[in-house]
């Protein structure tokens, strides 16, 4: 009988490990849809090699995509440890009005593209279906600044464009809805440093140095995956 009891007992024991077990231990493939809430600082320009004016700050609020791949660890019954990489693969833009010095300056329209992040996301298992996490990482994307002033250069023409490189922070759930497939939500912060602009001239002859504007983003996405 009591032999009966232990082995009734180790069971228990055994399929209760089982059943906390998380889901999310392993690869998964993920994809997001969005909100991308992008702001540009002010920064100073230099035309020609006398003048500087000074470009407004703007923000700006566009459709978000992001594609993503990672591997969850396990850590033990509570927590796994993940490594990850995503890609937004949806340009965003932000415009500005304001003015400059000496010019009939109107504003610029940013473009944000090629962002890719590559982090880690410890990740607190709720039970065996749901999970929650946090995100941290490296972060790196294109920023193309086109001039929409009429006082100098043509109207459209590029004014900077190069990369910028700065961090992501993030905090998330996934919860399994079938077999392999779960739905998501992630809000997001990026920030990054001054764009990495070379000296650029405009058609009229005009150069403009020194332009190296600051960017940060808000992000929220809700999405599908699937863990393999």
């Amino acid at each position: 009988m009591k032999i009966k009891l232990l082995v009734a007992a180790a069971t228990t024991v055994m399929a209760s490990s089982v059943m906390a077990q998380s889901v999310f231990v392993g690869a998964y493939g993920q994809l997001g849809i969005g909100f991308d809430q992008n702001t540009i600082s002010s920064s100073s320009e230099t035309l020609g090699y006398v003048e500087t004016s000074s470009v407004p700050s703007s923000s700006g609020g566009s459709f978000a995509g992001v594609v993503g791949l990672g591997y969850n660890f396990k850590l033990n019954e509570d927590f796994l440890l993940g490594v990850g990489a995503d890609y937004g693969f949806v340009p965003s833009s932000a415009f500005n009005g304001g003015s400059a010095a000496n010019t009939s300056f109107t504003g610029t329209q940013t473009k944000i593209s090629n962002r890719y992040n590559i982090f880690v996301t410890p990740g607190y298992v709720i039970d065996k279906d749901k999970l929650a996490y946090l995100k941290a990482g490296y972060s790196s994307q294109t920023v193309k600044i086109t001039d929409l002033t009429t006082g100098y250069g043509t109207y459209g023409e590029t004014m900077g464009s190069g990369s910028a490189n700065g961090y992501v922070l993030g905090l998330g759930y996934k919860q399994m809805v079938a077999s392999g497939f779960y739905g998501f939500g992630e809000a997001n912060y990026y920030s990054y440093s001054g764009a990495n602009f070379a000296a650029t001239t405009l058609s009229d002859g005009t150069t403009i140095s020194g332009y190296s504007p600051k960017t940060n983003a808000y992000q929220f996405l809700v999405g599908v995956g699937y863990k393999f």
